[in-house]
């Protein structure tokens, strides 16, 4: 008599690096100091610092992390500490729209 087939075992799955939830703060620069918390009831995502106690806001989605509330938080810093830079940005666009001259319907008539 033969030996039953043995089936091979499935290959074990794996696991993903859960992303931090407390981070550093961007303004007292104290480590682990800002918790962010979620809230999906109402879509805000606010983050907040133990020692300074400066926080933000914002609004999220159903696939925001804390991650992103704080990426969010660290991007609105630096675009408020470097307005010029925002302002140089906008004048060196060469796609800029000119709208031409609206010509009357009188003008089409002649």
């Amino acid at each position: 008599m033969g030996k039953r087939k043995s089936r091979a075992k499935p290959a074990p799955k794996k696991r993903m690096d859960k992303l931090d939830t407390v981070f550093s703060c961007p303004f007292c620069n104290h480590g682990t100091s800002v918790e962010c918390r979620i809230d999906m009831k109402n879509l805000i995502g606010e983050a907040s610092c133990r020692i300074c106690q400066e926080s933000f806001s914002t609004v999220i989605t159903a696939l925001t992390e804390p991650i992103d509330i704080y990426s969010e938080w660290i991007d609105e810093c630096e675009r408020v500490n470097n307005p010029e830079e925002e302002d140089v940005d906008q004048d060196d666009d060469d796609d800029v729209y000119v709208p031409r001259k609206r010509v009357s319907t009188s003008e089409w008539d002649d």
